[in-house]
């Protein structure tokens, strides 16, 4: 959970894990994958309307959200949160690939320091969007977030820093520990 945020107990737990279903049951014939084109219909409409609906910068901050419960979730459940540093993310690299999320690339681990860089190559949320001079990830800042704590128990604050709706061709995240009051 990231501190300071208000759950509605209504909708308390609407997404985990189980609430995915079993894909492979329901899409005998379809299969489990899509094309990233239906991903980013969901995501930028749902971006569009929250953005209309709240501000640019409440619809970042819940992308963040869901993007980090989405990557709590996803460690949990895919990735092996006891195993030693290298294998963790050696594991989290291959599964990120396998995915087809994107090539990721840890450019730097300390988490003694709380400090990473991760870079991802074809990202799912970005690459061949047309150059805004925009940082667009924030769910994939959320979802690193929520992974980097379902391994380290600490809360880290990830930033997109370069990104290719802004003319990278990769996008770089900066990772650090925050209080847990911020």
């Amino acid at each position: 959970m990231i501190p300071g945020i208000n759950i509605n107990p209504q909708c308390h737990d609407i997404f985990s894990w189980d609430t995915l279903g079993n894909i492979k049951e329901g899409r005998k014939n379809l299969g489990e994958t899509m094309p990233v084109l239906v991903y980013r219909m969901l995501a930028y409409s749902m971006n569009d309307v929250l953005c209309k609906q709240f501000g640019k910068e409440k619809a970042d901050e819940l992308f963040r959200q869901a993007g980090f419960k989405a990557g709590s979730e996803f460690a949990v459940h895919v990735l092996p949160l006891d195993a030693d540093e290298s294998t963790f993310i050696s594991t989290l690299i291959q599964t990120m690939e396998q995915l087809k999320i994107g090539i990721l690339r840890m450019e730097k681990t300390d988490f003694q320091k709380g400090e990473v860089v991760i870079t991802v190559h074809e990202d799912l949320d970005c690459s061949g969007l047309p150059v805004s001079n925009e940082l667009v990830c924030k769910y994939d800042e959320g979802f690193l977030a929520g992974i980097l704590h379902a391994y380290t128990k600490q809360n880290y604050t990830v930033r997109e820093v370069e990104c290719w709706a802004n003319g990278n061709r990769v996008c770089r995240f900066k990772g650090s520990v925050t209080d847990e009051s911020e």
